[in-house]
């Protein structure tokens, strides 16, 4: 029987580097994405996001056929599915009752800046915070154990933050999650070219580095709705 594991991030995290954490053990088989066309198909996020048309065309589009492929058995004793919050759009939780659920999440002082460049104009519902509690509250009355990684702390410390994650889920830490060979992976979804750049360069959870430059002043109307959320979020952080 597979056991399964949902990250649940925001973008632009460090979710692909934990993908590829994950993608370095034997024992698991990683999935980048797989609602991200149920997800352009049922917003107007189709209209702004970087390749739309082309992961349309290549992606299974029915949420509810991508939910059959995840909880069928794999071919690894472990199945990483990378996955967006906001992409939980019209689709029945349910599926998340019999799989491990663990939430990523990044300090929007660093992370709408960096999303910005690629989406002009966020707003809540594309960046995921406000998800994260509603999927907190579903996790909680499911009587779940509720864990947050926070970017700031993997990067800072990531052997210590796996290894705890590793022990809360009951599986062995590996060793080989610390490093990857630089480029693309074949797992990587067919949009990685507009946002993988950075993580096809590493070779490793790079180190935290505050951001340099000032905060746009055209997302803090944003930032104010983000903050208060990502505060709360600490509760249940490693």
């Amino acid at each position: 029987m597979t056991k399964k594991i949902n990250l649940w991030s925001g973008p632009r995290n460090i979710s692909t580097a934990t993908m590829y954490a994950f993608a370095q053990r034997a024992d698991t088989c990683v999935y980048d994405e797989p609602l991200y066309a149920h997800y352009l198909r049922k917003t107007p996020a189709d209209a702004y996001h970087p390749g739309a048309t082309e992961i349309l065309a290549n992606m299974e589009n029915d949420g509810a056929k991508v939910i059959e492929m995840m909880q069928r058995n794999h071919p690894r004793p472990i199945a990483f599915f990378k996955q967006m919050t906001h992409h939980l759009v019209e689709l029945d939780w349910s599926f998340m009752d019999q799989m491990v659920n663990l939430i990523l999440t990044r300090d929007p002082v660093d992370m709408l800046p960096s999303y910005a460049q690629q989406v002009a104009t966020p707003t809540m519902t594309d960046v995921g915070y406000a998800a994260h509690l509603q999927l907190i509250e579903y996790l909680k009355n499911k009587g779940q154990e509720i864990i947050v990684l926070d970017s700031k702390r993997v990067l800072e410390n990531p052997q210590n933050v796996l290894t705890q994650l590793c022990e809360k889920i009951n599986i062995p830490f590996d060793l080989a999650m610390l490093s990857w060979p630089a480029g693309p992976r074949p797992e990587d979804g067919i949009w990685a070219k507009y946002w993988y750049k950075n993580v096809h360069q590493s070779t490793g959870f790079a180190p935290y580095r505050k951001k340099a430059d000032p905060f746009p002043e055209k997302l803090k109307p944003l930032l104010e709705e983000c903050q208060p959320i990502y505060e709360q979020l600490q509760e249940w952080v490693l």
